[in-house]
């Protein structure tokens, strides 16, 4: 990743996956998460792309690490709880479900791995495991 698009931070104008989002988790989920965000000062857009480039930084200088570590599951619970705290529930089954995602879809694996070969791998792992503890 380019020092120029490191620091860029993350568009939420555009969403190219919503379709998608749709068909999976339905209209209401979609809606919701398009509000939360239509809600968000730009100040807090900035904020919440800051701490999600954080997160993804973290998780990828542990991702040669085991996904089931202490350190790790610490940086896949910031994620998990910087999801909920700006988009809603996350069950831990759809946790786990999005995880999954990242590695099925590679247009996710694509954009999660600029932060580190094998970032997205790491993180379904490590996903799956915190999931599978019943962690939250």
């Amino acid at each position: 990743m380019t020092n120029k698009k490191e620091f860029e931070g993350f568009d939420f104008g555009h969403n190219p996956y919503e379709q998608e989002a749709r068909e999976r988790w339905g209209d209401a989920a979609v809606d919701s998460a398009n509000a939360k965000l239509a809600n968000m000062s730009r100040d807090r857009k900035k904020g919440f792309s800051g701490e999600m480039e954080a997160v993804y930084r973290e998780l990828a200088s542990l991702r040669h690490d085991a996904p089931g570590s202490a350190a790790a599951q610490t940086a896949i619970k910031a994620w998990y709880d910087l999801l909920n705290a700006n988009f809603g529930d996350y069950s831990l089954d759809t946790f786990k479900a999005l995880g999954q995602m990242y590695v099925d879809d590679e247009r996710y694996t694509k954009n999660i791995d600029k932060f580190g070969e094998g970032l997205a791998l790491f993180m379904r792992d490590a996903m799956a495991i915190f999931a599978d503890r019943g962690n939250k």
